[in-house]
């Protein structure tokens, strides 16, 4: 996906739970099957806006699965940014760390034969992380903001997003305790990815 195609193609107001006063807008490419979506919480404040990149995960944010922190987080990243006063959510369509939800759910079954998460995407012959953080730093770009501040425990999304113009003024930690059905996870996340746990 060429992150510079990228567009605004629709926005419309949208309270949502957590964050009655918000505001989504649409990105996509003439390329791309899906489209982008970042919504826009409270009122701008002369503040670098408190921003939160979600990779799509269906099973998490839809379906509530435990086995990750995904829908958790979205939540609570959505009550965040609303206890700032500013901010946005950026909805980023790259399911499974980039490798889309079927190769997820084949990461899952190895998973489940002991695997960890990184291994698991290796095996499958996939990069430990897909996504392409470019395309959060043009909706940002599109949006007006080139100073931020990150809700992130993942320091690869503060590099990516530098490295393509954006400043990340801070990083917010953002954690969640685990379940007994994610700590092998998080773990893995925490020992094996960098993240900030």
């Amino acid at each position: 996906e060429d992150a510079s195609r990228l567009r605004i193609v629709a926005r419309a107001r949208l309270p949502v739970a957590g964050a009655e006063t918000s505001e989504i807008v649409a990105f996509r490419t003439d390329e791309m099957p899906g489209e982008h979506v970042a919504l826009l919480i409270g009122t701008p404040n002369g503040q670098p806006p408190l921003v939160r990149l979600h990779s799509e995960c269906l099973t998490g944010d839809v379906l509530g699965s435990l086995k990750c922190d995904c829908g958790p987080q979205l939540h609570a990243a959505i009550r965040e940014i609303e206890a700032s006063g500013w901010g946005m959510l950026l909805y980023l369509r790259q399911e499974g760390r980039g490798i889309g939800l079927i190769n997820k759910l084949r990461a899952y079954a190895l998973q489940d034969q002991g695997f960890d998460t990184v291994d698991a995407n290796i095996r499958l012959g996939f990069a430990v992380d897909s996504r392409n953080f470019t395309v959060a730093a043009r909706m940002l770009t599109l949006l007006g903001q080139r100073e931020i501040r990150l809700l992130t425990n993942n320091p690869d999304k503060v590099a990516a997003l530098e490295a393509a113009g954006v400043k990340v003024a801070e990083r917010v930690a953002h954690q969640l305790p685990p379940n007994p059905h994610n700590e092998r996870y998080l773990a893995t996340k925490r020992d094996r990815t960098g993240h900030q746990l």
